[in-house]
């Protein structure tokens, strides 16, 4: 482990070079906000391309597919390795209690159940606020025609909570691609590793693209204004480069770089809550949400091939992006 240790000072201490970082730093920081704009905002623009054509419902249910393939492997193969890798580095490994127990997994667990938990309470909460006034109407309909009443209204409160559901998803979604994004952002801002920098910058932009791709083919399903759209998308865009210029304040105020041991348990904490609740939104409230409850998706075996296969082009673009960063 010592050995180890030194093996990666040594490597790390031979491409410092301070100042070639902070160059490689600031260019990356419009880079990133830009792919990450262009990224989040092609399948909102797509999908308002195609409201109110026949083609409509069944390309934002392909695109929606495609996210919640971004999404899931960017909890799986980015994020949580990322994690578990930042809280066994021999720095942190070495060291009690850090040594004696798989953290990361643990705290991956407690985001799921923290996204359980939120899901469950607002689901709870939206579900019986537009119910009470609907029961209401009806009875007076009801009343008013010497009837039973009509499902219409039922009908149409069915559809609203599916809304208010798609809205809360995507906020939840980007509430933990944010917590990734900034962890993303605080450890290149900190890093003064040119040999490191120098092709994470190439590949966070695609990143960022697929990513913001993830999120975007959510919240266009959601139905959120245009103002809405456009605060969520500048918020999304702004996370990382916000990040690298937060790592950079901190390293200058406490000379701490990547590689110190509270930076990598900040790391670890952090990427593991998001792992956990991008693997309980993408396999909860997208992928099963869509291939076991939507009733165009069932009635259509050829939309539910093609959401598939979208599905598995998601997972595969941003899988494959693991072997750069």
């Amino acid at each position: 482990m010592a050995t180890a240790c030194v093996t990666d000072l040594t490597r790390a201490t031979a491409c410092r070079d301070t100042v070639a970082a902070s160059h490689f730093k600031f260019i990356s920081i419009f880079i990133i906000f830009f792919t990450s704009m262009t990224g989040m905002s092609l399948p909102v623009l797509l999908a308002r391309i195609f409201q109110g054509k026949s083609l409509y419902d069944r390309a934002i249910t392909v695109i929606k597919c495609f996210a919640a393939g971004v999404i899931l492997s960017t909890s799986l193969v980015h994020v949580l390795p990322n994690a578990h890798a930042a809280l066994a580095d021999c720095h942190v490994g070495s060291r009690h209690p850090w040594r004696d127990f798989p953290f990361a997994g643990l705290v991956t667990l407690v985001g799921v159940i923290l996204a359980l938990s939120v899901d469950l309470i607002a689901t709870s909460h939206m579900s019986h606020a537009p119910y009470a006034p609907v029961v209401t109407q009806e009875k007076e309909s009801a009343v008013e025609l010497g009837c039973d009443g009509s499902g219409g209204e039922r009908e149409k409160v069915e559809e609203e909570l599916v809304k208010l559901k798609q809205r809360l998803v995507s906020q939840v979604l980007e509430i933990g691609i944010i917590f990734h994004s900034v962890i993303i952002g605080v450890t290149m801002g900190m890093s003064q590793n040119v040999c490191t920098i120098r092709p994470l910058v190439t590949a966070l932009a695609f990143h960022q693209i697929f990513e913001g791709m993830g999120l975007g083919g959510c919240v266009a399903q959601a139905g959120f204004s245009f103002a809405t759209m456009a605060y969520m998308c500048f918020m999304f865009s702004v996370t990382t480069p916000l990040g690298i210029m937060l790592g950079m304040a901190l390293f200058s105020l406490t000379g701490y770089d990547d590689s110190n041991p509270n930076t990598l348990i900040m790391e670890g904490l952090l990427g593991s809550i998001s792992s956990g609740i991008l693997i309980y939104m993408a396999l909860v409230d997208l992928i099963a949400v869509d291939f076991f409850h939507n009733k165009l998706m069932n009635t259509n075996p050829g939309l539910k091939k093609a959401s598939f296969v979208a599905l598995i082009l998601g997972s595969a673009s941003m899988s494959i992006l693991a072997l750069w960063a």
